[in-house]
């Protein structure tokens, strides 16, 4: 009796393996009908693959340039950090309000870092009206360089 059941066993998942390779088979016929199969996002394999690539190489790079300056990954509010990679620093310089005890107490002038209660940056330049130009991460979500008020800021110099 237990010899029949490992006859029916085995038969049986010999029929699977043959239905199996006949979906294969059936599917490799399809994708070559129709060129390629939709991948993720609705799009064809190929170009789902190379959207995944092409994140993948960002995320990658960033963290390959965080690596690099020794300054850690990204935070949500991330101008102090990236100062730090300008300027170097600690962890604690993520905040900006702890640019208030970096280097020495300044004036407003080129290469200050300028810094209001909650964002920090660097002074790049002077308008012709007289405004600072201040560069600094987070600034609008990005890298920015822009004339900015300095009223009630605090300046530090290397």
């Amino acid at each position: 009796m237990f010899g029949v059941r490992i006859v029916a066993l085995a038969a049986t998942l010999s029929g699977i393996a043959v239905l199996a390779s006949l979906d294969t088979a059936e599917a490799r016929q399809r994708q070559a009908a129709e060129g390629s199969y939709a991948g993720a996002f609705g799009q064809p394999r190929a170009e789902s693959r190379q959207r995944l690539r092409g994140a993948s190489q960002k995320l990658q790079v960033r963290a390959t340039a965080s690596a690099r300056v020794g300054v850690g990954p990204r935070p949500a509010r991330w101008c102090g950090w990236w100062l730090r990679t300008q300027l170097g620093g600690g962890p604690e310089l993520n905040l900006a309000r702890n640019w208030k005890s970096w280097g020495r107490p300044s004036g407003p002038r080129v290469g200050a870092v300028v810094v209001w209660s909650s964002h920090v940056g660097i002074i790049t330049g002077r308008t012709a009206s007289g405004q600072w130009i201040v560069k600094s991460g987070n600034d609008g979500g990005r890298v920015r360089e822009r004339p900015r008020s300095v009223s009630g800021a605090v300046f530090r110099a290397a």
